[in-house]
């Protein structure tokens, strides 16, 4: 009899987990979300990413993003459908960000990143290239997504794989068990539920705070895409500019604010946001001379990222609090959630590892199931 595999979450990790799924046929596969492609609410945090690739690993976990850069960057020349383009990509570096350990993302802003080999345009930029208050920097050919596409189409390639989605609303994750479109039983379930992991029963990782992040979305086109180390208005706030495809709009960043479950935009963020973004970027208005009053707001945005301060968590155990007296009938769980502000870029890196996972349980079922069959005389 076919797998039975319940995934839990239709963000990005939970669409992607389950196309990969689909692709090497590990079974009938059905995806459970609350949320939708579609759907806008500060719950789902997949529609308010950028989103973008820039590394953000340390090059002893760059195994996600060194996975998906290729599919990524495959997606952008040949499937345009997909919401993704190719864009020069700016990162500033200020050496006081770096002295202090203010920088979010240090990786990102090292001064000899692991990363540079990934592309064949990388190259340091010369001193007249560096935007006033910064001391380096760097460019390359990277991508920026158009979430709202993106997601849909990924929606699109799980249906066109036989993937069946559900929307239901879980207490707990055991609950996933008995939400399989065959009828039958999940053989495994996939916790793709990002920030819900920290109140969802059988989970409930208290580890997972949300990194609130507020940008703005305008009509005015910029290129490249700019990301710099620090701002010089506080820790949480950051400085990022993205043209996001298919006519996307451009997205103004942002905050960075860990712990902060506010889901209303903040006016007075959203003036330094939008201030910072033309004073870096002058082109983005027409040119210097101009303020943010040359900005066509499309709509003032916050999401909040899934971070976790131990990292992802891609591994597998068994479902303990489940009915069954006996830990050996109770239902294996894939876990992949806490990617914090790196979900799109890290996707098929991280879905690639729960499709081994999901093949280790499966395996293990069958060989429990032989070992407990009859035995003959």
């Amino acid at each position: 009899m076919e797998s039975t595999i319940v995934v839990v979450g239709a963000g990005v990790s939970g669409l992607t987990s389950a196309l990969l799924l689909a692709r090497v046929n590990a079974g009938s596969i059905t995806v459970v979300g609350k949320h939708m492609p579609g759907d806008y609410d500060i719950e789902y945090a997949s529609p308010w990413a950028g989103a973008n690739f820039s590394p953000m690993a340390r090059k002893s976990h760059n195994r996600w993003e060194i996975r998906t850069w290729p599919e990524l960057k495959r997606l952008a020349e040949e499937v345009p459908e997909a919401g993704i383009h190719l864009q020069k990509y700016r990162i500033y570096r200020r050496e006081k960000d770096m002295e202090g350990g203010l920088c979010i993302a240090d990786p990102m802003f090292d001064a000899d990143p692991w990363y540079k080999g990934m592309f064949l345009d990388y190259r340091e930029l010369g001193a007249d290239e560096i935007i006033p208050g910064h001391d380096s920097g760097r460019e390359f050919t990277s991508v920026c997504i158009n979430t709202a596409t993106y997601l849909q189409w990924l929606l699109g390639q799980c249906l066109k794989c036989g993937v069946v989605v559900r929307r239901a609303v879980l207490t707990h994750l055991a609950e996933a068990r008995e939400l399989s479109h065959t009828g039958r039983p999940a053989d495994v379930i996939v916790n793709a539920t990002g920030l819900g992991s920290a109140r969802l029963g059988g989970v409930q990782d208290t580890a997972m705070t949300p990194a609130r992040g507020q940008t703005v979305l305008v009509r005015n086109e910029c290129t490249p895409m700019v990301s710099t180390s620090g701002t010089d208005d506080g820790n949480a706030e950051i400085l990022y500019v993205m043209q996001r495809a298919g006519g996307g709009g451009t997205i103004l960043g942002g905050t960075y604010d860990l712990g902060n479950w506010e889901s209303a935009p903040d006016p007075n963020i959203a003036v330094r946001i939008m201030r910072r973004a033309v004073e870096a970027c002058p082109h983005l208005v027409g040119g210097a001379g101009r303020g943010i009053e040359a900005l066509s707001i499309v709509r003032h945005n916050v999401g909040l990222r899934p971070y976790r301060p131990f990292g992802v968590r891609i591994e597998r155990e068994r479902l303990l609090s489940w009915k069954e007296k006996d830990k050996a009938e109770a239902p294996w769980v894939v876990h992949n959630y806490g990617h914090a502000g790196w979900g799109y870029q890290g996707s098929y890196g991280c879905a690639e590892l729960v499709v081994e996972l999901v093949g280790q349980c499966l395996h293990d079922k069958a060989a429990a199931a032989f070992e407990s069959r009859p035995k003959s005389n």
